[in-house]
């Protein structure tokens, strides 16, 4: 049985993320408050998996567990990507006309805000999990209150969903990482079905310096799909760069990475893995 940390209660994105990736094997997951949570568990024991969110359609990049993921040491072993629908439940005896506010996590509010304009009446609350503050207003029996997660965690807590597929953009996804301890990432991931990568370094600060770079990773035939800068704090103008990159060969891929070396300063490869597949369910 697989051991996965995950920020979230049960029934959260994560979890459902976590099932879906881990699809058909025995998991079970340690539910964190923090991300910072997540890399603590997999310190403390090595054999732990984490699940985390990197990145969403929407709300763009978590620029934090970009941070998180690189000081802990731990690898990228994969990916996922995950459709995100909101619902909108209450206590089973609560209905729209006793309803005066709504909680979630601010992202989900985020992603739901034409909806909620359309509700006038219901004060957004900030949450810090979609599934807890469903968990929350059922264990502590909240009238008048509801909750923004997926409809999966409104059943879990026995909810009463009002309203599914709330979302502003149907074409709303967040990809999630599979992180490791690095001595534990070949029983995790077959190196040989690899075809992306996640970097990260830095540029001295001279012109052309990191279309140099692209250049490079272009010649050899490697595909750049998302480029994040980061400042380096205490040092002004200076930037860290998260890089993923595709390939078809693991050989050209490797040389390419020993060609932009010497270009580059403190570079870091963040994981090796194959490409994550897109659910719509």
């Amino acid at each position: 049985m697989k051991r996965v940390a995950i920020q979230g209660r049960v029934g959260s994105f994560h979890d459902i993320a976590a099932h879906r990736y881990f699809e058909d094997e025995q998991i079970q997951l340690i539910c964190c408050d923090t991300f910072e949570q997540i890399f603590e568990n997999i310190a403390q024991d090595p054999t732990v998996i984490g699940m985390l969110a990197i990145e969403n359609t929407i709300a763009g990049s978590l620029l934090h567990n970009y941070e998180l993921l690189r000081e802990s040491g731990t690898a990228i072993v994969g990916e996922f990507k995950l459709h995100i629908q909101h619902a909108i439940c209450c206590l089973p005896d609560d209905d729209w006309d006793s309803l005066c506010e709504v909680h979630s996590h601010p992202v989900a509010l985020m992603q739901c805000r034409n909806f909620l304009a359309g509700h006038p009446g219901l004060k957004a609350v900030e949450a810090d999990d979609t599934a807890g503050a469903a968990a929350y207003i059922k264990e502590n029996t909240c009238r008048g209150w509801a909750a923004i997660c997926h409809v999966a965690a409104a059943a879990r807590y026995g909810m009463k969903v009002l309203e599914d597929h709330i979302e502003d953009n149907k074409h709303n996804f967040t990809r999630f990482l599979v992180v490791s301890d690095p001595a534990r990432t070949d029983s995790l991931r077959d190196l040989e079905q690899s075809n992306k990568s996640s970097l990260v370094f830095s540029l001295p600060h001279e012109e052309g310096s990191l279309s140099k770079v692209l250049t490079i990773l272009s010649f050899y035939h490697i595909n750049l799909t998302k480029i994040q800068s980061l400042p380096v704090i205490g040092h002004e103008w200076e930037y860290l760069f998260y890089v993923d990159v595709t390939y078809n060969s693991l050989t050209r891929y490797r040389q390419g990475v020993d060609a932009i070396r010497p270009l580059t300063q403190e570079l870091k490869i963040l994981g090796e893995y194959a490409d994550g597949k897109q659910t719509n369910s």
